[in-house]
């Protein structure tokens, strides 16, 4: 058993406490490898945010959990060494789809885990997220579960359509489980297609496609059943199209990539949505650097040469997300 404080990380709820007061939303990334972890700590450093480390059922995997501990206890240290006296830095589970899956983080140093039955029927979502939250409060280890079912496809998580959360649940759901943080779902997805073209309709200014709005009154509804109680928010990359330009332009394909406008994610994070994830939006930053490298010098071989451009782009993008999308600049 290794505790999460051994490794000077903390857990949600003072976090999430002091943004639903300050009325900003904690950025949420997902990481894979260590320039992806570099890159987050290096922002949120240089910004002065708070932090949570995101980690998938296939992210566990690829990485191994054993050398993850050792990641999350590095990236504290790395924190320091860049001038963070005090780091707020969070290892989240995200999307965790057993019991055992939660257990197992929580028993190897993470300090928060995200339990999601959102595909299961809705007293099953309740057995499963109030087991995992009995297991992890014993250890202070904070629990995220989920209401509703968001589209797209994300390593293991896949659905094609969306339900959104049904308000009328919440305040049953919160008070059986006894979780500290609620995703619901208002329309944004996983992936970087997030929705189909004949979804959206078309800027004349610009031509290009512009996604259905967020459904800020099943927000509303939820923040009215449950004051003052976190919300996540799940699958909100904005994918930005100078990524998607730029993978294109080197080589690559994505076709109709369209995410969530970042003004609708600047709405929501001055709500009660006090944590927003995001993923689809480091991937496509760091392919369009390296896919660059690639087309301009061919003959390159060294990774460092590659995936060091990569984290730059990488730590740029954070740190556009935090000051100008989520507001949790200068609060440490």
């Amino acid at each position: 058993m290794v505790s999460y404080k051994e490794l000077g990380l903390v857990n949600t709820k003072e976090m999430f406490a002091k943004a639903i007061k300050g009325g900003y939303a904690i950025p949420a990334f997902n990481f894979n490898n260590m320039e992806q972890l570099q890159a987050i700590v290096k922002a949120a450093v240089e910004t002065k945010s708070p932090v949570i480390l995101q980690v998938s059922k296939g992210a566990r995997n690829y990485a191994n959990q054993t050398l993850l501990r050792y990641m999350a206890e590095g990236a504290v240290e790395y924190a320091k060494e860049l001038g963070c006296e005090k780091p707020q830095i969070v290892l989240h589970l995200d999307h965790g789809d057993s019991f055992e899956l939660c257990k197992s983080c929580v028993d190897m140093g993470f300090s928060s885990v995200m339990i999601d039955g959102s595909h299961l029927p809705y007293e099953e979502n309740v057995a499963l997220t109030k087991k995992v939250v009995e297991y992890a409060h014993q250890y202070d280890v904070t629990v995220e579960g989920e209401l509703g079912v968001l589209a797209g496809v994300e390593d293991e998580v896949s659905a094609e359509h969306h339900t959104y959360t049904n308000p009328e649940e919440v305040i049953d759901f919160a008070t059986r489980t006894g979780c500290d943080s609620l995703a619901i779902s208002i329309g944004t997805s996983h992936g970087a297609y997030k929705f189909k073209p004949e979804q959206c309709h078309v800027d004349p200014a610009t031509g290009r496609l512009v996604p259905p709005p967020l459904a800020f009154d099943v927000l509303d509804a939820v923040m009215a059943k449950l004051p003052g109680f976190p919300i996540v928010l799940h699958g909100s990359s904005s994918v930005p199209q100078e990524y998607v330009d730029m993978i294109n332009q080197y080589g690559g394909k994505l076709e109709a990539a369209i995410g969530i406008p970042e003004e609708e994610l600047r709405k929501a994070a001055k709500s009660a949505v006090c944590k927003i994830n995001i993923d689809s939006d480091s991937r496509l930053a760091m392919t369009a650097a390296v896919r660059k490298v690639f087309a301009e010098k061919p003959a390159e071989f060294d990774p460092r040469k590659y995936l060091g451009p990569a984290r730059d782009e990488m730590e740029k993008l954070y740190k556009h997300k935090i000051i100008n999308v989520l507001g949790s600049n200068d609060k440490l």
